[in-house]
């Protein structure tokens, strides 16, 4: 049973923030290297590295500058990157084929990953939005996405990354039942010990334009994904995608995007026993960006107290733009 406080002055809250030290002593929440993943935007360009416009400070990687990126996440203590491809349109069509060619773009950057840093953790994005010549994560028919038949293209999808040596498996498109159709697939191929990061909550949103331009699907995409994507009015909803998606063999869970659903985060961790992720996405990254190009706020401290919300709301990680800079703000 709680107690009521001291009243003023035996209870004086200041005390406990007079300095550093009793600030950090007392800390609630903590934030470190470790709790982030970089995202890495991958591509099959001649160029080492090229600027993607809307997001400041990312550029879309080649093979070996996705390797050479690697490296460098070890150094800052990162666990793991997350890999987004942009393909040449010729690589696109409407099935999404590019997205199950084991020698395609993403098999050759988890294999640079491996062989120059062993020991990272990999992460792989499951849908065919950037593979197909609509634009949608799904199959296309008639201007209906279809379900069924996109998760047996999602299963291929999935085993061609893990047969290529990808850690976590992050199916993204919200088709019904692909997480226990991906996690028999990953069984019956032997690769048991292949996580599963399932966007379990995931918002049809504005904020993910800037990602859009970055992977090039955004002059693809025909209408829009709210027929997938949940309503950004629902909370309970989001429950009940949890608890499908733990039912069906997810590892952990993934809520996407993350400063405007906070409350979701929340309640996704109280509920279950499963590590929760958040996505700080594309369009949170470029809002902070242009606001701190213009002097309106402090990028880092920015940086630093939109992580720690999401650690405070209950996250064990969070996949972040801003990796590399926390970690250099955090002292790693």
């Amino acid at each position: 049973m709680s107690l009521p406080p001291a009243p003023y002055p035996y209870s004086r809250p200041r005390r406990l923030r007079a300095s550093p030290w009793r600030r950090r002593l007392v800390a609630e929440t903590t934030l470190s290297p470790a709790d982030l993943i970089w995202p890495l935007i991958v591509h099959d360009g001649d160029e080492a590295r090229e600027p993607v416009p809307s997001m400041p400070g990312v550029e879309r990687l080649s093979v070996r500058a996705c390797a050479e990126a690697a490296r460098e996440a070890v150094a800052m203590g990162l666990p793991a990157v997350a890999l987004f491809p942009h393909v040449s349109p010729r690589v696109k069509d409407a099935q999404g084929s590019g997205a199950t060619d084991p020698s395609g773009l993403i098999p050759d950057c988890i294999k640079a990953i491996k062989d120059a840093a062993p020991d990272l953790g990999v992460m792989c994005d499951v849908a065919l939005d950037c593979y197909t010549d609509h634009g949608h994560d799904g199959l296309l028919r008639e201007g209906v996405i279809l379900n069924d038949e996109t998760v047996a293209r999602l299963c291929e999808q999935a085993l061609v990354q893990a047969e290529a040596g990808a850690d976590i498996i992050a199916p993204s498109d919200m088709m019904d039942g692909r997480v226990g159709a991906i996690r028999d697939a990953l069984e019956s191929e032997g690769h048991r010990d292949v996580m599963i990061l399932s966007y379990a909550a995931k918002y049809a949103s504005c904020f993910y334009g800037p990602y859009r331009d970055a992977v090039g699907s955004a002059r693809a995409l025909s209408g829009d994904k709210k027929t997938y994507q949940m309503d950004p009015a629902n909370s309970d909803e989001a429950l009940r995608e949890v608890a499908l998606d733990i039912g069906e063999g997810a590892d952990a869970v993934m809520v996407k995007p993350g400063l405007a659903y906070l409350d979701i985060i929340q309640r996704v961790a109280e509920r279950f026993e499963v590590p929760v992720f958040a996505y700080q996405v594309s369009g949170e990254y470029a809002m902070l960006k242009a606001a701190a190009a213009n002097g309106w706020l402090d990028e880092d401290r920015a940086v630093i107290e939109t992580l720690m919300a999401f650690r405070r709301a209950g996250c064990a990680g969070i996949v972040s733009y801003f990796a590399p800079r926390a970690c250099r703000l955090l002292g790693a």
